[in-house]
């Protein structure tokens, strides 16, 4: 049978004055006086009410009416289209409005029903069944049917339209699976091979056909485009609890509340309980901080630095902080290792530059010159832990073997001294042609924790005798040289990830993936030559997606880990502890280190919300007429 992972997350130390006083899957309430546990509600069901078959809510039945502002930090989205995001902030703001057949259980991990009624998977691991919930409404009023999820999977991912990553993802021995339409409510994938990971890709999102299909019949070109920032919010229609209702470039996206979603309460009431959920664009995590101390924000993420501070306001404060453990995602340093040439001839990296960046003593030595217990201390406040591996601190497939190492400059003019790197009587460094070693690293303006970062890590390059000209620029900027124009030396970045799957950033580890930064290939360099680490790290996640057992697949993904560990393509840096305050008038806050603090938005509403609220009302028990 198919074995479908339980999650057992592991938390790092805790730091300074935070306590954690409740389950490991639970998130501890953060304060000076008190650490109380987080009662959870019992799971979601689906009942059915005049043949339509709802999500129902099991937490407690709140008041309807008013507006969560949060806030996100850069220039804003670049495209609402989920299916061609290339970047967090962009699928984050169109995933609000489009909801996948599956969901992650925000405390176990597994994998559960959300468009989809229920599924199962076939004794052989090939076939996924999925059974649709009858009667539930697109935004327009219009049936969402297995025609929607064929179109969706056929149409748009399988052919490869948009961001490929989920295509790419999900391509077994060079074959794709296929799906089917059983009947209107029944959809039926099936594998080439049994494959573990494929049952975490139906939490993609599904889009509707009718309004789809039309920019997908005009080709690539134009579906690159189709729900661009620029289309009317009054376009859009979706599945999520929330819909596009104004997007401001530089401003604020705000959405308005999905009258047809197919959530209810105990009550059958519809949800969500809020009218309206606005994310600021904030530019930096400075300008982010000021908003939420004038009660512009309803929550914010804190950095390190800032923890202390907050807590000795939150007993007299309107928030409450929460600790949501280790982050899911990596903050890396990488080197650009392409050595290929663009369309007019030029190399994307001098070639000097090459020589330094493929040379492993050289990355080694970077490694081993970087300070991670002084980042730790000085950006994070000494609210997380020196990274150095691939998969996150939490990860049930983190290799526990590779172990941390202290900065050692002595080791690191070792190394350079092996490759015939030498100083001259100033101590700046030069390679064995007599070339200065100078280069440039960039990161993403606005990100105060990462600019933070990059002057430390020029520090301890430059104690090396390495010039380095640290360039912070915008994000959409950064992306766009990392990922097209390809013509950069260094970068500090992040990616997220989930700690239940590695397979999820197959995009990134694998040589032909679509965020395979320290070595991405464009269309045109898609059959050149691979590093041996490169191919043997591709064998690994092909193996590891392919074994159906944990302690095999855990096999198969601690050696790639030992390979970036050995061959340091990604130098990892340090992985903050996550710590959110959120305003006290909402309600339903059930935190979690998965699902983070607002995994269910459909839930929080504001205790007596102002100027008025409403009930949206559905067929229920009590004779309600549908609002």
């Amino acid at each position: 049978m198919y074995v479908i992972l339980i999650l057992v997350l592991v938390l790092g130390l805790l730091k300074a004055c935070i306590r954690r006083d409740v389950p490991v899957k639970d998130s501890a309430k953060v304060s000076n006086t008190q650490s109380k546990e987080i009662i959870f509600p019992e799971d979601k069901k689906t009942v059915t009410f005049n043949g339509i078959d709802y999500l129902q809510s099991q937490a407690p039945i709140g008041d309807f009416g008013g507006t969560f502002t949060a806030s996100t930090i850069g220039e804003g989205p670049k495209t609402f289209n989920p299916f061609n995001t290339k970047d967090n902030i962009s699928s984050t703001m169109s995933e609000i409005m489009y909801d996948g057949l599956l969901t992650t259980h925000s405390v176990t991990g597994q994998p559960i029903p959300k468009l989809a009624k229920s599924f199962s998977i076939s004794d052989d691991g090939k076939e996924y069944t999925i059974n649709l919930r009858h009667g539930v409404k697109w935004s327009d009023g219009k049936p969402i049917t297995a025609d929607d999820v064929v179109f969706t999977w056929r149409d748009i991912i399988l052919a490869g339209l948009g961001n490929t990553s989920i295509r790419d993802s999900i391509i077994i021995d060079g074959k794709l699976p296929t799906v089917h339409k059983i009947d209107d409510y029944t959809v039926k994938f099936i594998t080439p091979e049994p494959f573990a990971p494929f049952i975490r890709m139906l939490s993609t999102p599904v889009a509707p056909k009718h309004i789809f299909e039309p920019a997908v019949k005009k080709g690539s070109q134009y579906f690159d485009t189709f729900l661009s920032t620029n289309t009317k919010p009054e376009d859009f229609v979706t599945s999520g609890a929330f819909k596009l209702k104004e997007y401001v470039p530089a401003q604020r996206v705000v959405y308005e509340r999905n009258p047809n979603y197919y959530m209810i309460n105990k009550n059958g009431d519809k949800l969500p309980y809020l009218d309206r959920l606005v994310y600021l664009i904030v530019g930096d995590l400075n300008n982010e901080v000021l908003k939420f101390e004038a009660k512009e924000l309803d929550t914010i993420n804190l950095q390190g630095s800032k923890v202390a501070r907050y807590k000795a306001m939150e007993p007299h404060s309107d928030f409450t902080i929460y600790n949501l453990g280790p982050n899911t995602g990596t903050l890396y340093l990488a080197m650009n290792l392409n050595d290929r040439k663009n369309d007019k001839g030029d190399f994307y990296v001098n070639p000097k530059k090459q020589v330094w960046f493929k040379d492993v003593n050289f990355r080694k030595a970077v490694d081993f010159a970087i300070d991670r217990k002084n980042m730790v201390l000085n950006i994070a406040n000494g609210i997380g832990e020196p990274l150095f591996t691939a998969e996150s601190l939490n990860s049930i497939f983190l290799n526990k073997n590779l172990k941390p190492y202290e900065r050692d400059l002595n080791k690191s003019r070792e190394l350079l001294r092996k490759s015939g790197f030498y100083w001259d009587k100033q101590g700046k460094l030069y390679d064995k042609s007599g070339n200065r070693v100078e280069f440039d690293m960039l990161t993403n303006a606005g990100n105060t924790e990462r600019e933070a970062i990059g002057v430390m890590v020029k520090q301890d390059l430059e104690d090396l005798g390495m010039k380095v000209n640290f360039k912070p620029i915008e994000f959409n900027s950064l992306v766009n040289k990392l990922v097209n124009t390809l013509d950069w030396d260094m970068v500090i970045m992040g990616f997220t990830g989930s700690p239940l799957e590695p397979n999820g950033g197959k995009n990134v580890m694998m040589s032909d993936g679509t965020l395979h930064v320290y070595n991405m290939r464009l269309e045109k360099d898609k059959n050149s030559p691979r590093y041996d680490f490169e191919k043997r790290i591709d064998e690994l996640f092909i193996k590891g997606a392919l074994a159906t057992k944990f302690e095999d697949r855990k096999k198969y993904y601690d050696e790639y880990q030992q390979i970036i560990y050995d061959e340091k393509p990604f130098i990892y840096i340090y992985s903050p502890t996550v710590i959110v305050a959120i305003r006290d008038k909402f309600k339903n806050i059930f935190p979690t280190t998965l699902g983070g603090l607002t995994h269910n938005i459909e839930e929080i509403y504001i205790d007596n919300p102002h100027p008025s609220s409403h009930k949206a009302q559905t067929p229920s028990p009590k004779g309600r007429g549908e609002g």
